[in-house]
C-alpha cells in the first residue's frame, strides 16, 4: 500500500510540471553599449572612435579648454532632426571636467559641437546596427 501511494505521489508531482507551454516571442536584447570618448581643445573636438555601428552609446566628454562648454550631439542629416532623436546636450562642462551623455543612435551621420563658435565641430559616422547582446554573459 505504501509503495502504491508513493508511486502515485511521484507520478502526480511529475505530471504537475507538465503544464501547458505558452509560445512567446523571445525578443533579442539590444546591442551592448559602447563607450565613445571625446576631448574638447581650444580649436576642435576629437572623438574616438569616429565611426561605429548603431545602438546604445555612452559618450564621455573631457573639456580640455579654458572655458566651460556645453556639448550638443545631433544628427547632421535632414536639417538636424531625425525621427525619434532630438538633439542631446551634456549641459555645462567645467574646464578640466567631464560630462556624460547616453544616446541610442541610428544609422547615419551625426555632429558633435559646442556652444563656442571658435571650436570646430566633428562629424561621426554611425553604420549598420551592431549585433544583439543576447548571448553575451554578465550583461546588466
Amino acid at each position: 500500500m505504501r509503495r502504491v501511494f508513493t508511486t502515485a505521489l511521484v507520478a502526480g508531482v511529475l505530471l504537475s510540471g507538465c503544464g501547458s507551454r505558452e509560445q512567446y516571442a523571445n525578443k533579442p536584447r539590444p546591442p551592448a553599449p559602447i563607450n565613445v570618448t571625446a576631448a574638447i581643445s581650444e580649436e576642435e573636438i576629437s572623438v574616438s572612435p569616429r565611426s561605429f555601428g548603431a545602438g546604445p552609446i555612452v559618450l564621455i566628454v573631457s573639456n580640455q579648454s579654458k572655458a566651460e562648454q556645453d556639448v550638443t550631439f545631433e544628427t547632421a542629416e535632414l536639417g538636424g532632426s531625425q525621427p525619434g532623436l532630438a538633439p542631446q546636450s551634456t549641459g555645462k562642462i567645467n574646464p578640466r571636467g567631464t560630462g556624460t551623455l547616453k544616446v541610442d543612435v541610428r544609422e547615419g551621420t551625426y555632429e558633435m559641437s559646442t556652444d563656442d563658435p571658435s571650436i570646430k565641430p566633428v562629424k561621426i559616422i554611425v553604420g549598420a546596427p551592431r549585433p544583439s547582446a543576447q548571448n553575451d554573459l554578465l550583461q546588466p
